[in-house]
């Protein structure tokens, strides 16, 4: 017998996974963060796993979404999401303005999904749009938003680099926007293969190591560096 042939009639161990390895299927119940980051890649589970923490946490969600039906299949595709969605879910489409849609739609008791950060900047690079500036809105609605509010957003770095300049462009501006959000937030998950695995947890456990020999490094790792919100003090 091979050694492979041995290891795999070995029996398995049961082990029980950790929390933060949790199949999709789990749900997370207990109140939300104020703001949840949700990473992942093309079908990977991450939209439905920013979902199931709201309805795991609520009566009731405002789903933001942010795809535009530009032919019939993504027509089809969007049909097929709103359908399996449910009643649970108020939606609103929201492909641009969506710093004054969170000001407007944020609550305790109904949650928000933006589903996804992705498609929105795509949507602002094809209008024009000043992205930074957009961001920077974003951020700060985010900051005052009196509900929990999660966003799914596509990890897009991990791929080739894309030949064109505008294919460049969108992943740079995707890559910097999620770094934003995620240093915002208060939880940041990444799923792959319909598995989750957390990143961040507030308050952070392992911060980052601040260079102590800089005196205004040491405030910072001292004070730390989370941006406040209204109300925090």
């Amino acid at each position: 017998m091979t050694p492979s042939q041995e290891t795999s009639a070995a029996p398995r161990s049961k082990t029980i996974p950790r929390a933060e390895e949790e199949p999709l299927s789990s749900r997370q119940a207990g109140p939300l963060p104020q703001i949840t980051l949700v990473l992942g890649g093309a079908r990977s589970g991450k939209s439905r796993f920013a979902e199931r923490l709201v309805e795991a946490a609520a009566a009731a969600g405002t789903y933001c979404a942010t795809a535009q039906a530009g032919d019939a299949e993504m027509a089809e595709r969007i049909a097929a999401h709103r359908a399996r969605r449910g009643s649970f879910w108020r939606t609103i489409e929201v492909p641009l303005e969506l710093a004054e849609k969170i000001a407007g739609a944020a609550d305790p008791a109904r949650p928000v999904v933006i589903d996804c950060l992705t498609l929105w900047l795509s949507n602002l690079l094809l209008a024009e749009r000043p992205v930074e500036c957009e961001a920077d809105r974003l951020c700060d609605a985010l900051r005052r938003a009196v509900g929990p509010v999660v966003l799914v957003a596509n990890e897009v770095g991990l791929g080739i680099v894309p030949e064109t300049p505008l294919g460049r462009r969108f992943r740079d501006a995707a890559g910097r926007l999620n770094q934003d959000i995620a240093a915002l937030a208060d939880r940041v998950v990444f799923v792959a293969a319909g598995l989750p695995l957390v990143l961040k947890e507030w308050p952070d456990p392992h911060p980052p190591i601040a260079d102590t020999t800089d005196p205004s490094a040491r405030g910072a790792a001292g004070e730390g560096a989370r941006p406040d919100r209204p109300g925090s003090h």
